[in-house]
């Protein structure tokens, strides 16, 4: 089993997400871990789910289900990784409505 509690953040299992559900995720840095099997493998429906995941702020971590056997260490390594990385998304408030929208290109204004 993949030990979380150790890592400086809390982890919620099986967390509803909009209509999805994450293995484990950790609201507080926007981190959704997904431990999966070989059914995962291309699967579309992943792929819309991770991008919805995105657009709402989160990164989702994929490890298979071997890693977790057989690299446990190496799969928390990468987790510590990404939770001891600073983000670089700000959330925006709704703020983004509030800027001018540019018109034109730069060639049509006369200075």
């Amino acid at each position: 089993m993949l030990c979380l509690k150790n890592l400086g953040v809390k982890f919620r299992r099986q967390a509803l997400i909009g209509r999805y559900i994450g293995d484990f995720v950790c609201f507080e840095k926007r981190l959704v871990i997904e431990i999966d099997g070989g059914q995962h493998a291309d699967s579309e429906n992943d792929k819309i789910r991770d991008r919805w995941l995105r657009a709402e702020g989160f990164e989702v971590l994929r490890f298979w289900n071997h890693d977790m056997l057989r690299n446990r260490d190496g799969v928390l390594e990468k987790i510590t990784e990404r939770l001891n990385t600073p983000t670089l998304t700000l959330p925006t408030g709704g703020r983004e409505s509030m800027l001018p929208k540019l018109s034109g290109s730069i060639k049509d204004k006369k200075i």
